[in-house]
């Protein structure tokens, strides 16, 4: 069973089956995914996740295996199983381009299709736009928090095995420079790093013995871990046995800015002035922007990175926002519950840019089909095309995708005012008008 059409909660199936009995199941429906906040009261969010999610909607189906499950356990009518045996998606969808920003409301995906092909996907959407999301909000903060500094993915250990790809490929997306997790190196070509553990040196029977084998393995360049006895005498063991050209160090413990400064003045001392210093640890962004006067030349994020720092999911819903009636007209739909009220029909969206820099998110609300180049002409267009006709665009999958979300991320924050990069809780950088 390969359980890709499961990804789905038990009352996605039972609503279609509901309405395939009331007749209204493939009424003509847009739903649109959007954040009502941002989480953590943070400033911007970012776009993570639409490569992957297109890449799982490509295997969505329901095959023999689940479909037995459903049958089995008497979820749905013999009518749906019916249907869902040929369920392939048909409808478009345009959304942010990945790696871009979003605020309060903005229509970071729009699904067009029936309402039976469309409602399917909630889950399979929000599960994977929520959590690489939420990575991705983080690792922006710590990128900027770093101010250039390189910053390294280390938290493989900290999720499970299909979420540590996922985060490192958030990160990434959101400027970290490498992961240490190779599968999500070799799944989507984001380059990594890694040398070796505690146990390492705690396998040889002496610290001299475990830096000789891993320069004798990895030369000179590498970065030797100096702090499992004590760092003043690991760092001095190191460079008498890789010299004055040992590429790295890396602190893992202690007060890292005082370590860190102990450690470069006995780096220089001892004639290692181009030695790096790498400092890991339960490191987040607030713990980064503390070291920026201190002698650190890289960082390595793990546990905060792949919890979202503190939010953990991005807090984006699926919601029904137009549909048609039997008459054929559209007619825009919303929920009025408070604090979680949505903003009736479809949408497209563009960033209001003064001198280069985004003063607004312009939400135009429209009640025909609108398309991309009408909206373009107030503003940068943010949506783009994902699939047209059930066919995926190609140009947002697999390595081609990350590395054009990577830039369009890049690309994004240059264009936001200096306030946005401030770690302290605060309203979003710029506001969202609907008109």
């Amino acid at each position: 069973m390969t359980d890709t059409a499961l990804m789905t909660d038990r009352y996605e199936l039972t609503m279609i089956d509901a309405a395939l009995r009331a007749g209204t199941a493939f009424r003509p429906s847009v739903f649109e995914v959007f954040a009502r906040r941002l989480p953590g009261a943070r400033r911007y969010g970012v776009v993570a996740g639409t490569g992957r999610f297109l890449e799982l909607l490509a295997d969505f189906r329901f095959g023999d295996d689940e479909l037995r499950f459903l049958r089995d356990e008497h979820i749905v009518s013999s009518e749906l199983l019916d249907w869902l045996g040929d369920y392939r998606f048909s409808g478009d969808i345009r959304g942010y381009a990945e790696g871009e920003l979003y605020f309060p409301g903005s229509p970071i995906l729009v699904v067009e299709g029936s309402f039976a092909e469309a409602v399917v996907l909630e889950t399979l959407a929000l599960s994977v736009l929520n959590y690489d999301s939420a990575v991705a909000n983080a690792a922006t903060r710590m990128t900027r928090a770093a101010k250039g500094r390189p910053v390294a993915e280390m938290g493989s250990r900290r999720a499970n095995e299909e979420a540590a790809i996922a985060a490192a490929r958030a990160a990434y997306i959101a400027g970290f420079g490498a992961t240490s997790n190779l599968a999500a190196g070799a799944r989507w070509g984001i380059p990594t790093m890694g040398t070796a553990a505690h146990s390492f040196t705690l396998l040889h029977d002496s610290e001299a013995a475990a830096f000789q084998a891993q320069i004798d393995a990895l030369g000179v360049g590498t970065t030797l871990l100096v702090d499992t006895y004590d760092i003043e005498q690991g760092i001095r063991t190191a460079i008498e046995v890789a010299g004055t050209g040992l590429g790295g160090i890396r602190l893992d413990s202690g007060d890292l800015d005082e370590v860190a400064t102990e450690a470069r003045a006995l780096l220089d001392s001892l004639g290692a002035t181009g030695t790096r210093i790498t400092v890991t640890s339960d490191l987040d962004e607030y713990a980064i922007a503390a070291l920026q006067a201190s002698p650190v030349d890289a960082y390595g994020v793990g546990t905060s990175l792949v919890t979202g720092s503190g939010a953990p999911a991005a807090g984006m819903v699926y919601k029904l926002v137009a549909r048609q009636g039997d008459d054929g007209a559209w007619v825009g739909v919303a929920k009025h519950s408070e604090d979680k009220a949505s903003k009736p029909g479809e949408k497209v969206a563009v960033r209001t840019l003064e001198q280069g820099v985004a003063v607004e998110e312009t939400v135009l609300v429209t009640d025909h089909r609108p398309t991309l180049d009408a909206a373009a002409a107030g503003g940068r267009a943010l949506q783009v095309p994902l699939v047209q006709g059930g066919e995926i665009d190609d140009r947002w999958l697999g390595r081609q995708g990350v590395a054009a979300a990577r830039e369009r991320h890049d690309a994004a924050v240059a264009e936001l005012p200096n306030e946005a990069h401030r770690l302290a809780r605060g309203e979003p950088v710029i506001p969202t008008v609907f008109r």
